[in-house]
């Protein structure tokens, strides 16, 4: 059985993962393309596209112009420990042992706006872009 949960607007880059597993991304060159065109718009561009605050707007362009497509556990997080929602905190990640976080691995898995579908342990880097977001410039593409 695999269970699907939706991502957070809360992320956690302060405090240090508990486990030092992790894997990276299926569709990293997707969201490549993504912050790509995200990357040619202004914070206003954001806010508008967004419908978020300016400090929100800001602070999301500052996300994108630091993204790199290199993840490590130095600029990035894994999924399951960086998202911070209600279902995350009841999910309490951060005490699940290697044991509970290799089933999670292979039986959970996050959808994400930016990243697409994330497993637990997929690094990512912070980054607000909710699912549904529509950027002209993106080519529509059909993943099998």
């Amino acid at each position: 059985m695999l269970s699907i949960l939706s991502p957070a607007k809360t992320l956690d880059y302060d405090t240090a993962p508990t486990t030092r597993k992790s894997t990276q991304p299926l569709f990293l060159d997707e969201a490549a393309t993504l912050v790509d065109a995200a990357r040619s718009m202004t914070p206003e561009d954001i806010q508008s596209l967004m419908g978020v605050s300016e400090k929100i707007a800001h602070l999301n362009h500052e996300r994108f112009m630091n993204w790199a497509p290199e993840f490590s556990l130095d600029n990035a997080k894994q999924a399951v420990l960086a998202f911070k929602g209600d279902v995350y905190t009841g999910l309490r990640a951060d005490t699940l042992s290697t044991k509970e976080l290799t089933f999670a691995q292979k039986h959970l898995r996050i959808l994400s706006g930016l990243y697409g579908l994330l497993r637990p342990l997929d690094l990512m880097q912070p980054y607000r872009l909710e699912m549904g977001t529509k950027f002209a410039s993106c080519r529509r593409q059909k993943f099998i």
